[in-house]
């Protein structure tokens, strides 16, 4: 059997009939009733144990199996809020090895070990090897995290993957592990193939102000740029295009303001990375006054500038991922694949998301499932950095 991927998403007023419609819909699409491997991602409306056991009885014991929660969730077919979605993968061309570690915001190092120790090393028919990681999303170690992935289990392996999200709740997010939900955790599934599996990433921003040099920060709350207030260089930078695309002044925008949390999101910071740039998403707390927070640390001496994104930018930045994810590919055959988009850029599209969606589908032509992310992995074989905000992450699998 070449790999096969079904996917699937439902919604109902119980976990259970969601998570079983689901894994029901996405088995449907293969071509037996086998599963190998499967991916679920959950909305907050649902009590994730009983939607986990019943997609387990669907997709059987054999299973590998992983997932986590979500903002929305979507597949080729459509994005739905308040849904389950499902990915189910049966293959003769590629293997999978799964584990987890819990513990993550306190030490990354111990989690991952814990997660990967049971993990095979080189797979005897099977010469390539790429990683999903699925994180706490409120853990803030997404960048470590993805560093030492890929420390752990090898330079050559790619990784990919996603931070759990709860809906912009901002409250647990969770991840699951075969029968299990848990918190404050990591799940890795390890992918063995005949093929090498190809990840992309890209996100639509482009510089819009002068460097800046992070003068005084504390992990991840940045004080002060060029020695000035964090939020006041931020704002300065922003004022006239703010005014201009949505008639505000940012100067009158408090700090729990819905559209001041959009404009955030549109206007976030890159990081020069020579040939691109990688998104830093900040946020402001009414009781820090002009402190920037970050998900990740940012440390002092770090140079950013302000970026900005507009919608059509976003969409065709989410086309540019599945470019770039077949161009990968050259002449291997893909099945299908996942893809984990950010909760940001959810925000800025609103109602426009499922267009991002949709440019990925004109793309490929080929099944997947992914969710909203607090952040996004993507790290290739040599990089040094594999954490993202504002972005679009593809992970195709060979058929």
């Amino acid at each position: 059997m070449d790999t096969a991927i079904g996917t699937a998403q439902a919604a109902a007023d119980d976990g259970s009939l969601a998570g079983e419609r689901a894994a029901s819909g996405a088995v449907a699409e293969l071509p037996g009733d086998r599963v190998d491997f499967c991916q679920v991602f959950c909305s907050v409306d649902y009590d994730y144990e009983r939607v986990v056991g019943a997609v387990r009885d669907v997709v059987g014991s054999d299973a590998e199996l992983i997932g986590c929660s979500a903002a929305e969730t979507f597949t080729e077919d459509s994005v739905e809020e308040g849904a389950v979605a499902v990915a189910a993968v049966a293959s003769d061309t590629l293997t999978v090895f799964t584990g987890s570690g819990e513990g993550l915001s306190d030490n990354v190092r111990r989690a991952v070990r814990e997660a990967v120790d049971d993990l095979p090393g080189d797979v005897e028919g099977y010469p390539y090897r790429s990683a999903i990681t699925l994180h706490d999303g409120l853990s803030s170690v997404g960048e470590e995290l993805a560093i030492v992935c890929q420390q752990k289990l090898g330079p050559e392996v790619t990784v990919a993957g996603g931070a759990a999200a709860d809906d912009h709740l901002m409250q647990a997010t969770h991840v699951f592990h075969g029968d299990r939900v848990l918190e404050d955790a990591v799940v890795v599934a390890l992918i063995a193939g005949e093929e090498r599996p190809v990840v992309s990433v890209a996100h639509g921003h482009e510089p819009l102000s002068e460097p800046v040099e992070v003068t005084s920060a504390d992990e991840r709350r940045v004080h002060e740029l060029d020695g000035r207030p964090a939020f006041q260089v931020w704002k300065d930078a922003v004022r006239e295009s703010v005014r201009e695309e949505f008639g505000a002044d940012v100067d009158e925008l408090d700090a729990d303001d819905q559209l001041l949390q959009r404009i955030l999101c549109e206007y976030e910071f890159g990081i020069d990375q020579g040939e691109r740039y990688k998104m830093r998403w900040p946020w402001i707390e009414a009781e820090t006054g002009d402190t920037l927070h970050f998900a990740v640390d940012v440390p002092e001496g770090t140079v950013l500038r302000v970026m900005h994104g507009t919608e059509d930018e976003q969409i065709e930045s989410a086309r540019t991922t599945a470019r770039r994810a077949l161009r990968a590919a050259g002449d291997t055959e893909m099945a299908g694949g996942f893809i984990y988009d950010c909760a940001c850029r959810g925000i800025v599209l609103g109602d426009e998301f499922p267009r991002a969606v949709a440019a990925i589908d004109d793309e490929l032509g080929l099944p997947f499932s992914g969710f909203e992310t607090y952040g996004e992995t993507c790290m290739g074989p040599g990089e040094f950095s594999g954490f993202h905000n504002n972005t679009t992450v593809a992970l195709l699998l060979p058929k």
